[in-house]
């Protein structure tokens, strides 16, 4: 019998699925817990980050995420904290952009706040990555610091503009906070019409104990917005898994999307799991029980061994998360620790 190539091997392993028949594609891997801003949603002032010990090195990170992509992973987004705050990190994102080239991988992308996007974006583009999400709530220089308990809106717009110059697309991630940022979505919209980004709102989350003050419905946002652009659903997002569900701006020709995880779930046809900085696997951010990835690569676990323990851990991912204002969710966890 002829042998398989090792693309050939790849694309012929069944596809990594859990206890629900929900086949997972969709790796979110954290970079690191740091950060250079504070936003309050997120983070806080007072942190505690991480020893370094904790952290998987980059040999490791870059092993985890192999045996994720031979387990059926073809998509793969780069979190934090911030994960461009991590020292030498272009090293682990060339790495990965590597199996992009080599077909092992569909696509490589980033999340990252933009106020270092200027310095990273040409090699970014470089070593494979083709999107950025990057996370702007306003316009507003002085809500900007209000949010992020930081300045630096100058250097997100910059890094927006070095990342479309360098050809990376850009999706703008705004979290809708009630009194704080509601009366600027129009800006936004606007703006990114105007500089080739699409938009996603996104409902905040009450995570790691904090109840979703500021929450703000996006079902009362986008009637709202109807009522002076002109909203039709946009094509091909429906079963692709992603939490995102865009309407195309008549007016500027750019998208409009709306993330809800408390108005309306998304878990039926979930694809995605997280791994945090420290290798814990996440089934779901709403929920408990997160397994240790990082005892397998540090125990001695082949390949074949840190395979098994994905795929039994996969077995156990909930059926969704169960997210309920004014109570804490089932996670302990906060975004910046969870990989947003």
């Amino acid at each position: 019998m002829d042998q398989l190539s090792p693309l050939a091997q790849i694309a012929r392993r069944p596809a990594l699925t859990d206890g629900f028949g929900r086949a997972i594609t969709y790796l979110r891997v954290s970079l690191t817990d740091r950060c250079n801003l504070r936003c309050f949603y997120c983070m806080g002032k007072e942190v505690k980050f991480l020893p370094k010990a904790e952290v998987l090195s980059h040999e490791e990170m870059d092993r985890l995420c192999a045996a994720f992509i031979r387990l059926g992973v073809r998509k793969l987004r780069l979190t934090g904290g911030e994960p461009l705050v991590r020292h030498g990190v272009m090293s682990l994102i060339e790495r990965l952009g590597a199996r992009v080239a080599a077909g092992e991988l569909d696509e490589l992308t980033l999340t990252t706040n933009g106020t270092l996007l200027a310095k990273y974006a040409p090699a970014l583009a470089a070593a494979g990555v083709r999107r950025v999400n990057v996370s702007l709530d306003t316009l507003d220089a002085a809500t900007f610091s209000q949010i992020t308990q930081r300045p630096g809106l100058a250097d997100v717009l910059g890094g927006i503009d070095a990342a479309r110059s360098a050809g990376l697309a850009v999706r703008i991630n705004a979290v809708a906070l009630a009194g704080i940022n509601d009366a600027g979505f129009d800006s936004l919209i606007r703006w990114c019409g105007e500089h080739g980004c699409d938009l996603a709102l996104i409902e905040r989350m009450p995570l790691g104990g904090m109840p979703a003050a500021h929450y703000l419905s996006l079902d009362a946002v986008r009637r709202e917005l109807a009522q002076r652009w002109t909203l039709t659903p946009a094509d091909g997002d429906a079963g692709s898994g992603g939490p995102c569900r865009y309407w195309k701006v008549l007016e500027t020709g750019r998208r409009v999307g709306f993330i809800t995880p408390l108005s309306h779930g998304f878990c039926s046809d979930c694809n995605r799991v997280r791994v945090t900085c420290t290798g814990a696997l996440v089934m779901c951010m709403a929920q408990p029980g997160d397994i240790d990835l990082r005892a397998a690569l540090r125990g001695g676990a082949t390949d074949e061994g840190l395979e098994a323990a994905i795929i039994a851990a996969i077995k156990d991912k909930p059926v969704g998360h169960q997210f309920n204002l004014g109570e804490a969710p089932g996670a302990s966890q906060r975004m910046w620790q969870l990989g947003g």
